[in-house]
């Protein structure tokens, strides 16, 4: 299959309660609050793709804003205690192509669909943090923002490694559009380790309510696409590519860096991996999954002890 889920994959229903809701669905959403009762809630349900929100914007929308503001409506009601870390985007901010990383402070917008749908989320917490739970005792809230996450698992359309990993399996070249195009790569555990830290760090210190951070790696560590092609190269012997010169059909905002300074002093977080590390990670999740397939929760478990052995 072209998108194998991850949770299907491994079996997770057998190993946790799980319900599937759509988000833009108020009255089904609510059920599942009620019925569950979070003691801490990560919202990172969203229509992630920025070619996708150009084709389908109201998706886009429904789904990224009005999800974001049904979910912060559920914790609105919500009577037991609970903690929720809203995950939005690197791509909340108006891209200014400024060559610093962007601060937790700085002016959210976009031009793109999906861009723009993410910094309307923003301003919908803010708005139901500031009328809502601001004095409520018992519902805490921290914003996250992180982009460029790369790891195992992931199957979307025109993403780098997913696209990378699909041809590789098929020895196929991949076709690369834009070779030298630099980007802030993290590992996904990075950024969920960044995640469980704020809400970890918003239980002790109700300063932090309603705080935004950044997650994004160090700002001298952007590499270009063909590094992570080469680096991927040393860790696989079918990795291969084509380089294209086509033009781009849609606007797709240059770098954008984050300054992560912000969760570094006051959550004490960190990328952990390296920049091989993160290439090597991922390229062997891929590599095990098509030569192997055979229990993938092993070996997703294996990587997450690796990485809570850096941690220590």
């Amino acid at each position: 299959p072209t998108k194998p889920s991850h949770f299907e994959l491994i079996n997770l229903e057998n190993k946790m309660k799980s319900k599937f809701v759509d988000i833009t669905n108020l009255k089904k959403l609510k059920k599942v609050f009620l019925n569950f009762k979070p003691d801490y809630v990560f919202h990172l349900a969203a229509q992630s793709l920025v070619k996708k929100s150009y084709k389908e914007p109201l998706l886009t929308y429904h789904s990224n804003a009005i999800g974001t503001q049904n979910i912060m409506e559920c914790l609105k009601e919500l009577k037991n205690n609970c903690i929720a870390i809203i995950i939005t985007s690197d791509k909340s901010y108006k891209n200014l192509e400024i060559k610093r990383g962007y601060k937790e402070d700085d002016m959210l917008g976009g031009v793109d669909p999906y861009s723009s749908s993410k910094a309307s989320a923003e301003l919908i917490i803010q708005t139901y943090f500031k009328s809502y739970l601001v004095n409520k005792k018992n519902i805490r809230i921290g914003i996250a923002r992180a982009g460029n996450v790369i790891g195992g698992g992931d199957w979307s359309e025109d993403r780098l490694i997913p696209d990378c990993m699909k041809s590789w399996a098929q020895n196929k070249k991949v076709l690369i559009r834009s070779p030298n195009s630099t980007r802030p790569w993290q590992h996904v555990l990075d950024a969920l380790y960044g995640y469980i830290k704020l809400s970890i760090y918003l239980k002790k210190n109700s300063k932090l309510n309603g705080q935004a951070f950044n997650f994004g790696p160090s700002l001298n560590s952007n590499y270009k696409v063909i590094d992570v092609l080469k680096l991927a190269k040393k860790f696989w012997n079918k990795v291969n590519w084509k380089i294209i010169n086509k033009r781009k059909i849609f606007y797709e905002s240059n770098l954008l860096k984050l300054n992560s300074s912000k969760a570094k002093k006051t959550l004490k977080w960190n990328c952990n991996l390296s920049f091989r590390e993160t290439v090597y990670f991922v390229t062997d999740w891929y590599k095990h999954f098509y030569l192997k397939k055979k229990n993938m929760y092993n070996f997703s478990i294996k990587q997450i002890d690796l990485y809570c052995q850096k941690i220590k």
